[in-house]
């Protein structure tokens, strides 16, 4: 798991537009890095929108918002365009950032484990360097939070 003080991991990966987004081209502005589990699930969709709903006060304060999950940059494209979000979305469909960033666990849910990616955020502070983490995320209030964290980075 990554923790605060690390440098972030670098990574280039495939936007929803199919364009490509490399971490380190972002300094030295923010970051929010938001992992989730599926695109156009009910707590996924929910935590894009809330996003996407702040965005403009991501922005003042610096920020850019990335969401990241293995889906393909077909299906991305897809989640955005139907439900009009504005935040970046990235595919990690090998998983390899999903596992530096240590978001890549064992899951339980019914009595049966899997491997899948825990709701976790990391903002990112203007040097590459992990200023927060939240771990196992609730989405209702989760935008808010971060955006105060940002705002006082």
């Amino acid at each position: 798991m990554i923790s605060v003080g690390d440098t972030a991991p670098d990574f280039t990966l495939p936007r929803e537009d199919g364009t490509m987004l490399t971490l380190s081209a972002l300094r030295p502005g923010k970051v929010v890095l938001y992992f989730y589990p599926k695109d156009d699930t009910p707590g996924c969709t929910l935590e894009a929108q809330d996003f996407t709903a702040r965005l403009a006060d991501f922005s003042a304060a610096g920020a850019t918002v990335i969401g990241v999950s293995k889906d393909s940059v077909k299906a991305h494209d897809k989640f955005c365009k139907k439900h009009g979000l504005g935040v970046v979305l990235v595919s990690d469909e090998d998983g390899h950032t999903c596992e530096d960033y240590g978001v890549w666990l064992e899951k339980s849910m019914y009595g049966k484990t899997y491997m899948g990616i825990e709701r976790t955020t990391v903002l990112i502070d203007a040097a590459g360097r992990v200023a927060r983490v939240w771990n196992k995320v609730s989405v209702k209030g989760h935008a808010d939070e971060v955006l105060a964290a940002v705002q006082a980075l």
